[in-house]
């Protein structure tokens, strides 16, 4: 075997070239998949030198059994996802065969099955109240949390957002890929607007790097933001509203925007064209929130007939 299979980061390396090649993934889920395929192939194998032959279906559910109690069912599925891409390749490459492939387990999960996780109308309008307009970095964590809750993007998207994507004369913003692959050219609400103008005027450090959100720090002073540092503006905003949010990070901003659209009247296709999703059956479970709707479509209470 050689040396490149000996080691975790050669092994790591050579898999994800092997998915760049095949199966053209974004760079974000090229790096989720590694971090999952790095923690099951340490706690199978240990430290290096590895040996990829050794991994047996027994050393497959152990690992997914002890992910139970670090992730949601539904982050499970996404452990399911990297593991059998994993397998794929090690069988591609004659490192093991197919059996381990079937030996990752099941993760019980029904889609619909649960309500979103987003803010009320009251923690909403506290949280939009409490942001600051002076002190570090305030006006671009500000731009940033208005952003997500006027517009619905996902913290990727905030982050990846470059400056000659914004069209200030047409009030638009020109996404040139979103998750799907797809570009969309969406509404810049007025409010998202200032924020990003003021930030922009008043606060973004002297940089030749084309996005708009950048780092402030001494170290990495004009660089720009990952999906992970957005996600850390929104958790240190909720803190500093006193919000005990249902979901933590960015994503309940996105949530509790497309619930507020669909409960205002907005049709699961108009909702589905600005969050970017594939398919209805992803926006389908934001018509649990539309109590109005669901009112209508209840069947009466049967009445006893009496004789």
């Amino acid at each position: 075997m050689t040396e490149q299979w000996s080691t975790l980061d050669g092994l790591v390396g050579v898999y994800k070239q092997h998915l760049r090649r095949t199966r053209g993934l974004r760079e974000q889920t090229l790096r989720g998949y590694e971090r999952l395929v790095r923690l099951f192939v340490r706690a199978s194998l240990g430290e290096d030198p590895i040996d990829p032959r050794r991994i047996g279906c027994s050393d497959v559910v152990e690992f997914v059994t002890a992910m139970q109690t670090r992730f949601s069912p539904r982050s499970l599925k996404t452990v399911r996802t990297a593991l059998r891409s994993f397998f794929r390749f090690l069988r591609v490459e004659g490192l093991c065969d197919e059996r381990l492939e079937s030996a990752v387990p099941r993760v019980a999960f029904w889609r619909l099955a649960t309500l979103p996780r987003c803010l009320s109308g009251e923690q909403l309008t506290r949280l939009l109240a409490s942001l600051q307009v002076s002190g570090s970095c305030a006006r671009r964590d500000r731009a940033i949390v208005v952003c997500l809750a006027s517009l619905g993007l996902r913290p990727g998207e905030i982050a990846g957002l470059r400056l000659e994507e914004i069209d200030w004369r047409a009030g638009t913003l020109c996404l040139r890929e979103r998750k799907t692959r797809r570009g969309a050219v969406l509404p810049l609400p007025r409010e998202a607007g200032r924020a990003i103008a003021c930030y922009l005027r008043e606060e973004r450090p002297a940089t030749d790097e084309r996005h708009v959100f950048v780092q402030h720090s001494d170290a990495r002073r004009g660089r720009p933001l990952s999906s992970n540092a957005v996600s850390a503006v929104v958790v240190r905003a909720l803190q500093r509203a006193g919000i005990e949010p249902p979901l933590a990070g960015a994503y309940v901003l996105r949530h509790t925007l497309a619930s507020r659209l669909v409960n205002q009247g907005a049709s699961l296709k108009e909702v589905a064209d600005l969050f970017g999703h594939r398919s209805l059956d992803t926006t389908a479970i934001y018509a649990k929130l539309d109590l109005a709707a669901l009112r209508g479509v209840a069947l009466p209470w049967p009445e006893e007939v009496t004789r």
